[in-house]
């Protein structure tokens, strides 16, 4: 475990990373999951995954185009309640939008399909950024955020 003192700066340099491979989101109902995420943000199933142990499996989809990939996780056991931001771990999902008008033509989609969302929070500082959050059937707050950098 690291320790507060353990988080100044030091000479060790962490090993390269390329960014975010793969978000895994355990979800109550595979089948509902995997249609909303094909519906609302343009996912396609790219292989079903068997988890090691148990008899739960990975549906992975993928965003043609991108390198965005997500695991739908069935686990038999889960508990089956509504997502909470209050339980230790996941808080939200934040997927980038490549302009402010890309953001509105989100909003036209998700108005067109009938999926409720937030109005559109803007924002200028600490730079301009807006976002708009859904939710998924499960409840897990997923904001579609363009940020000005």
């Amino acid at each position: 475990m690291i320790t507060a003192g353990e988080l100044h700066p030091s000479t060790r340099t962490a090993p390269a990373l390329t960014g975010l491979q793969h978000i895994g989101l355990t979800v109550r109902d595979i089948v509902a999951s995997e249609a909303w995420y094909t519906k609302v943000l343009g996912l396609v199933r790219v292989f079903v995954e068997p988890h090691g142990t148990g008899n739960g499996y990975a549906v992975v989809m993928m965003r043609p185009g991108t390198g965005l990939f997500v695991g739908l996780d069935h686990h038999p056991e889960a508990d089956q309640k509504m997502f909470s931001p209050l339980r230790t771990g996941l808080d939200h999902l934040a997927l980038g939008v490549a302009s402010r008008e890309a953001l509105g033509e989100w909003v036209s989609h998700l108005d067109a399909i009938g999926v409720d969302h937030e109005a559109i929070i803007e924002r200028a500082e600490p730079t301009p950024q807006a976002l708009v959050v859904l939710r998924d059937p499960d409840g897990i707050p997923i904001e579609l955020f363009w940020f000005a950098g």
